[in-house]
């Protein structure tokens, strides 16, 4: 795995400190000489945490529900984390840690999970949680009439039973390798008195959990304001009061960095101004962790265009995805191969098919594939011009020049890419429902908390298949990885699938960004290290601020 910066000096002592120990080399001379910099002035903060006080992070999009069956994206889970617990919890190194549940068995043919729970826990109106609010949410968000996108999570269940008020046991249908990190991580409890009797739609405006902080204010696009849990089972949080602004230019969320109106940014901005933060470890603590999730061009593979896989083998031969990471992103990424990131070393490979840029390459393909030039430059088929549609999320200032790039470099070879902007909502739904062509987002398909698990992005049948990618194989496989429990057996499926992502390419997959996670030094009680630093704000509870 990658590693982290929690301010780079930081970094550089503590290691230095850890190594010299180990070899025996820092005398007790050197170690009071590194102990009066920064490292000192780190150690005395985290030793004294204070209660009070307001945290204001920021995001480039709206929370558009608080239904913890229904968030997805950076930005409401954020909302989603504070509100909620899990049966466990996977956290920002990938360890699966207890949450509502203290304690848990496996059988030995994979098929039964016993979760002991936590005992004292309430929710935020005082209720007691039980057994009874576990099987209650996961049989309504398994429920494909719920419309949650925990559905395919729970598809394995055969039963759930609750032999007393503080035992939940799971009897499955077959072997799911990833059950305990996916699905006991990502179901968020919700209470079975009151979702059963104000109903879902209600539930999403007005939840109550039994996490950390409780809402107080939401209005989706502009803000969620979310205040301490006075009686959270791992006690009351230091912040009283958590924010979560909703600011899409990044150089305003940057701007708001700077002048203290945010601690936070739960979406990084310009890259240039990553770099700049990172640099100035007096007023800020940088996490630089690899991304999980790929940048990439999301093309509708029912477009009847975009539908033949020559076509789409040649835009990656046309695109100089190196040239991207060093103006776009200013060689903070590394370059896709495939679906799944380099840093999940255990599932990765790169032995697949492999896009060099190479325009010659690509026009080859397009004249196999029935395109000619046109008398304007731009490729016919049967009548029809090669032109298509990517539609950018509004105000995204980070991505949009590459597609702009993108747009200059298909034109070269003959393709006419028209741009134009939508909310990320209207864009999802419109890949979904085959009316927007294309468009450029990070998505994760596969290594979610750790597991290379990726039904809901790749399966045919995928909710969050923005591609429409339907691949049999691919069915097959993601079917035998869940069910395979030997790590080995399940790596050698999950490097297919890579290799048929690779050739087929359902999506145009560019770069894994470095991951910048930044927040005000006046931020304390941040976890030492972090392999994914979206999970980072899972741990809100035990931040403080500074005085």
């Amino acid at each position: 795995m990658g590693q982290q910066v929690a301010g780079s000096n930081r970094r550089g002592r503590r290691q230095f400190l850890k190594q010299g120990l180990q070899a025996g080399i820092l005398t007790g001379t050197g170690l009071a000489a590194l102990s009066t910099s920064g490292l000192r002035h780190s150690q005395t903060a985290q030793a004294t945490p204070q209660q009070g006080g307001t945290m204001v992070v920021v995001g480039h999009q709206e929370v558009p529900t608080l239904s913890p069956g229904k968030a997805v994206g950076n930005v409401p889970l954020f909302v989603i984390y504070q509100l909620y617990n899990g049966l466990v919890e996977v956290d920002e190194n990938f360890e699966v840690q207890p949450a509502l549940a203290e304690s848990w068995q496996i059988s030995a043919d994979g098929l039964t999970y016993t979760f002991k729970l936590r005992q004292g826990v309430k929710f935020h109106d005082g209720e007691d949680f039980t057994a009874e609010d576990v099987k209650y949410t996961y049989e309504f968000y398994g429920d494909p009439d719920s419309g949650s996108t925990l559905i395919g999570q729970a598809a394995d269940i055969e039963s759930i039973d609750i032999p007393d008020d503080y035992t939940v046991v799971f009897t499955l249908k077959q072997p799911n390798a990833t059950f305990l990190r996916i699905s006991a991580n990502n179901f968020y409890i919700v209470p079975k008195h009151y979702h059963e009797e104000v109903g879902e739609e209600v539930f999403e405006t007005q939840p109550i959990g039994t996490g950390p902080f409780k809402l107080k204010e939401w209005r989706a696009a502009e803000f969620t304001e979310l205040e301490a849990f006075e009686e959270h089972f791992r006690g009351r949080p230091n912040i009283d009061i958590l924010r979560q602004d909703i600011v899409p230019e990044a150089s305003v969320r940057a701007i708001a960095l700077e002048t203290g109106q945010a601690d936070s940014m739960v979406w990084p901005p310009l890259i240039e101004d990553n770099l700049r933060f990172e640099a100035d470890t007096e007023n800020y603590t940088t996490f630089k962790t690899p991304s999980l999730s790929v940048n990439h061009f999301p093309l509708n593979n029912n477009h009847p265009i975009l539908s033949d896989k020559r076509v789409r083998q040649a835009m990656m031969y046309a695109f100089d995805r190196p040239r991207q990471i060093q103006d776009v992103q200013q060689g903070a990424a590394v370059l896709a191969t495939s679906n799944l990131s380099p840093s999940l070393v255990q599932w990765y490979t790169e032995l697949v098919t492999r896009y060099e840029y190479d325009p010659n390459k690509a026009v080859e393909l397009l004249e196999e594939a029935g395109w000619t030039v046109g008398a304007d430059g731009i490729r016919e088929k049967d009548g029809q011009k090669f032109t298509f549609t990517c539609t950018t999320i509004t105000g995204d200032q980070a991505r949009r020049p590459q597609a702009e790039i993108l747009q200059q470099q298909l034109r070269a070879v003959g393709i006419d890419m028209q741009l134009s902007e939508a909310p990320i909502t209207a864009i999802q739904t419109g890949l979904r429902n085959n009316t927007v062509d294309a468009s450029l987002y990070n998505w994760n398909y596969g290594g979610t908390n750790g597991d290379p698990d990726a039904p809901t992005t790749l399966g045919s049948d995928g909710r969050s298949n923005w591609s429409n990618f339907k691949n049999a194989r691919v069915d097959e496989l993601l079917d035998l990885g869940r069910k395979e429990v030997d790590p080995e057996k399940r790596a050698e499926y999950y490097r297919e699938i890579q290799q048929i992502v690779a050739d087929e390419v359902p999506f145009l997959f560019v770069m894994y960004w470095d991951w910048f996670t930044i927040f005000s030094s006046r931020i304390k009680g941040l976890p030492e290290s972090a392999l994914i630093s979206d999970f980072l704000y899972k741990k809100c509870y035990q931040f403080w601020i500074e005085a």
